[in-house]
């Protein structure tokens, strides 16, 4: 019995240090750990006694004998598994499901600020790592020992949306050479201007997805919090440029393992290791992510599915919604917002409207806005190029003149940005191009205009005035293929400007004629006249 104890404790300590199960009945990797050592207790001492059965009768009744602890435990863990899965199943819960991501309905003119083309993201996660790794390639001292990871998060860094990166060892034996001091850097691309900055920190990030033992960032979370759950694990930075490893801790809310949920975030300082556990309502603002994408996304679906009850999700699928194929983000407020686009259930190619999510808070807001969904969005951006064969990355969804629009870059076989395209959601046929963002905007606003979606705005009134006199001086020059005469009356210093084009009676003027102008109010030496009479 004790050589099977050590040699299944031996076995456990190897299996938990390699896949690192949280010690926690919510989780089901747990039920695996616990099985795969009742197992391997049960082989050993088989082994160890050295039994051979005549019949499979014999067999198990030595195996009941000797593994009676372990067979139970392993009933009893089935036996809960079973219990808790009914207890969780939509079958059974599907009002609480539906309940996981409480929203509500807002006013998307109103609450998403208006952008203006200096202030529009560009750069998707597949240009920012192909931006990321050109920088890294002009880093002599860099490139030889570290690769950039090939994904990048977006983030809010200083009041600017930028994706950071952050860099893995080479290989193996690279990072025998440098786990002493650590990775000396991270990346942070600008989504606006482009721009890649190299930041260096000063003592070496020890923890990361790319160390091997003891500093892998999966293995310490795990050594640190035994029984926590991690969904997601993301690269983050502070305001004042400290790199941090942000992982997201969920529970299981309804039954055993049904309806995760996030409930707080682990913060694991990269280059000391400190960490520090934190509720979601007091997770630092300066964090962005600690809700998932993908979680938010089923969260909706829950909803979307089953706020009718079970039984319409499988029959009449009345009022029944589900968010579209894809999802993009959103800086607004100093936080990430991950967006979606919300369809009825049938995969038609047109929205009801978008979902809103905070990532760090998960505050959901849900804008009513028929129109054409991501895709159809930009198909409609390809066509406007076809002539090219451009394809489109996935939108991001701007205010633009309280619109919701599509933005997006049309890339060539070659994946660079060649075009930037503008679709408005609700009439996806007016679709906008440029060769820079400027353009498409400046288009986009002429077109929305042509179409009476937006008016003009009326011209400020201007306030005018009118002097007569007698003309003391009078002078010319060309301007803009115009000439324009500067008229002094006698006793003033102030001379009127004024169109010979559109006023021919300043072409014949001579000194001494007597004149009325009409003029705007203003100061200087020079004012704009807008009439000229004798």
């Amino acid at each position: 019995m004790l050589i099977s104890i050590v040699l299944t404790v031996l076995v456990g300590l190897i299996y938990f240090y390699l896949q690192l199960p949280a010690i926690n009945l919510h989780s089901a990797e747990f039920y695996s750990f616990i099985f795969i050592l009742c197992v391997v207790y049960c082989g050993a001492n088989l082994v160890v006694t050295g039994f051979r059965a005549t019949n499979v009768k014999d067999y198990f009744k030595h195996l009941i004998k000797k593994c009676t602890i372990p067979v139970a435990a392993v009933v009893l863990l089935i036996a809960i598994a079973i219990v808790g899965s009914l207890a969780g199943s939509v079958f059974f819960r599907a009002k609480s499901y539906a309940k996981l991501l409480p929203f509500e309905t807002g006013d998307f003119s109103a609450e998403v600020q208006e952008v203006t083309w200096e202030q529009i993201p560009m750069l998707d996660s597949h240009s920012a790592n192909t931006l990321a790794n050109k920088k890294m390639g002009e880093l002599s001292d860099l490139v030889s020992q570290f690769e950039v990871d090939t994904n990048s998060a977006q983030i809010n860094y200083q009041d600017r949306p930028v994706r950071a990166t952050y860099l893995n060892y080479g290989d193996v034996i690279k990072w025998f050479k440098n786990r002493k001091e650590g990775i000396p850097a991270y990346l942070l691309i600008d989504m606006v201007t482009q721009e890649v900055t190299v930041c260096r920190t000063e003592t070496g990030m020890k923890y990361s997805p790319s160390e091997i033992f003891n500093r892998n960032i999966y293995r310490y979370l795990r050594f640190c919090y035994p029984t926590k759950m991690f969904y997601d694990v993301n690269f983050e930075v502070d305001e004042d440029g400290t790199p941090y490893w942000c992982a997201s801790v969920v529970n299981k809310t309804i039954g055993l393992f049904g309806g995760t949920d996030v409930v707080g975030a682990v913060l694991v300082n990269a280059l000391t290791g400190e960490h520090e556990y934190y509720d979601m309502e007091e997770v630092p603002t300066w964090v962005d992510r600690v809700c998932s994408a993908s979680l938010i996304m089923e969260q909706y679906d829950y909803y979307g599915l089953y706020q009718g009850g079970f039984w319409n999700s499988m029959l009449g699928q009345s009022g029944c919604t589900e968010t579209t194929s894809g999802y993009n983000y959103i800086a607004m407020d100093d936080d990430v917002w991950v967006y979606t686009g919300v369809t009825s259930v049938g995969g038609d190619e047109s929205n009801l409207g978008f979902m809103l999510v905070n990532q760090r808070t998960k505050e959901a807001r849900y804008y009513p806005c028929a129109g054409a969904n991501e895709e159809a969005g930009m198909r409609s951006a390809q066509g406007a190029v076809q002539q090219f064969s451009y394809t489109a990355t996935f939108p991001i969804l701007l205010n633009l003149g309280g619109e919701p629009t599509y933005f997006m870059a049309l890339k060539d076989a070659s994946q660079l940005v060649k075009m930037y395209a503008m679709v408005n959601v609700s009439q996806y046929q007016i679709v906008a191009t440029g060769t820079t963002v400027e353009e498409c905007q400046d288009n986009y606003a002429e077109l929305m205009i042509k179409n009476g979606i937006t008016q003009v705005a009326p011209e400020p009134e201007i306030e005018t005035a009118e002097v007569r006199g007698n003309v003391a001086e009078i002078r010319s020059s060309v301007m803009d293929g115009d000439t324009w005469y500067f008229i002094r009356l006698e006793n003033q210093a102030v001379y009127y400007l004024i169109n010979g084009r559109e006023y021919p009676l300043a072409t014949i003027l001579n000194v001494g004629d007597r004149v009325v102008i009409t003029y705007e109010k203003g100061t200087g030496e020079m004012l704009n006249a807008i009439s000229l009479e004798r």
